[in-house]
């Protein structure tokens, strides 16, 4: 299906703008035959772009087979020890809008197939534990088109389906410091939504977002009622340094519905994917991430935090799912020489209600507490353009950190040890 999506993609680009306007049908019976004889195509259209990457890699986590940890975006511990993984191949289309200030328009849609596919399509399943992976999974992460108006220093605006607003992490694991996904990342945030969203510069070093979408990692109905996955609204103030080597952001999402991302039960006592998409309550999440680079280490060093506060606040109280949810990570990169750097990153995430708020397993109890801390340094070294390796370890820790199995959570504070390396090619 994919191959067949990128031919007719292909047909569609390589027509001249002039066939078009005269051909209905778009393509000439001449090109017909010249794309069959020659078997590619090349788009006249040079401001589109392709690019992408294939990600792969290698995990052992130290607990074993005998247990779950809540590592490496998911509950990898059901695995014998050691896994090879084939993380992502990511592929993007865009037309970018350009600098100028001027009325313009452009699109981009980014596909993902691999395991991290099948983790993102399945965000709010219980069904995503290691044994449970999916190499041929498919995820479309993004599809929007894009269009400006020439207003002040210029309005944008995105229609369509765009990731989320919330965190410092990416979903793409090459895009940040570390292998694997934080605690704030894989428990306090959303993914994506489908709507509007705008964005407006006041000047060269502020601008805001806010948009309207359905409800976060849902694709479908915006309705109100106990059915549906409401509706989000999205609200963003980002600020840059003068010299543009910091930044700080602001980020605010509310749902008039249960977040999709957060496997909330309305009863204190099961957990429930189906009690997850009812609109029983409305959630609150603000979060606030920034990165500096100091001028002293000559673009070498890299420090940045992330932190977050959610709350959930259905009529029925702790009972039928109130939970607060927190959390703030610290991350650290440097650029030893041009083919070598390390990064570190420390994190702590809290809830007051474990089972009722958070992407995550229930208690064995079905209600908790519970408090997490992870550590994780990563190794980075650019064989070659567009070559990346890395290695990396990871120590979590913490109140029921290591499953006992299934999708309880009454098992030891850890620590739990992780080991994984990684290869990525972009284009």
């Amino acid at each position: 299906m994919l191959i067949f999506i990128f031919f007719v993609l292909g047909i569609v680009l390589a027509v001249p703008m002039q066939a078009r306007a005269g051909n209905d049908r778009g393509v000439s019976a001449t090109d017909t035959k010249i794309i069959l004889q020659t078997g590619f195509v090349e788009t006249v259209q040079k401001e589109i772009k392709l690019s992408g990457y294939v990600d792969a890699g290698y995990g052992y986590n130290f607990v074993g087979s005998a247990g779950q940890s809540e590592i490496n975006s998911r509950p990898i511990g059901s695995q014998a020890r050691g896994d090879f993984d084939l993380y992502a191949l990511k592929i993007a289309m865009e037309r970018a809008l350009t600098s100028e200030n001027k009325a313009q328009t452009g699109f981009r849609f980014d596909w993902l197939v691999g395991e991290d596919a099948k983790y993102f399509s399945n965000w709010n399943s219980v069904g995503s534990i290691n044994t449970q992976m999916d190499s041929n999974a498919f995820y479309l992460e993004q599809a929007y088109a894009l269009f400006r108006i020439p207003v002040g220093h210029g309005w944008d605006w995105k229609a369509g389906k765009f990731l989320s607003i919330l965190g410092y992490e990416a979903i793409e694991r090459p895009a940040n410091m570390n292998i694997t996904y934080g605690l704030i990342f894989q428990n306090g945030c959303s993914l994506d939504y489908t709507g509007v969203l705008t964005l407006y510069r006041f000047n060269e070093l502020l601008d805001a977002k806010f948009g309207v979408a359905n409800g976060a990692n849902s694709d479908n109905n915006t309705t109100l009622n106990n059915l549906g996955d409401g509706a989000t609204v999205l609200a963003s103030l980002h600020v840059a340094a003068p010299g543009g080597n910091a930044n700080w952001c602001h980020n605010f999402t509310y749902e008039t519905a249960t977040a999709n991302d957060t496997a909330i039960s309305t009863t204190a006592s099961s957990y429930s994917v189906a009690a997850a998409n009812q609109a029983s309550g409305a959630s609150y999440i603000y979060n606030s991430w920034g990165n500096w680079a100091p001028e002293f280490a000559n673009d070498r060093w890299l420090v940045a935090f992330n932190s977050l506060l959610g709350t959930y606040a259905p009529s029925g109280g702790p009972a039928a799912g109130a939970t607060t949810w927190y959390g703030v990570g610290l991350y650290s990169k440097y650029q030893l020489n041009d083919w070598f750097y390390l990064a570190g990153r420390g994190e702590y995430f809290g809830s007051d209600n474990l089972n009722l708020g958070l992407n995550t397993p229930a208690t064995a109890s079905g209600n908790g507490s519970v408090s997490w801390w992870e550590y994780t340094i990563t190794a980075g070294f650019t064989v070659i353009d567009n070559l990346l390796l890395r290695a990396e370890y990871r120590l979590d820790w913490g109140t029921n950190m290591v499953e006992t199995g299934g999708n309880a959570l009454g098992g030891s504070g850890g620590p739990a040890h992780y080991a994984g390396a990684e290869v990525v090619f972009s284009f």
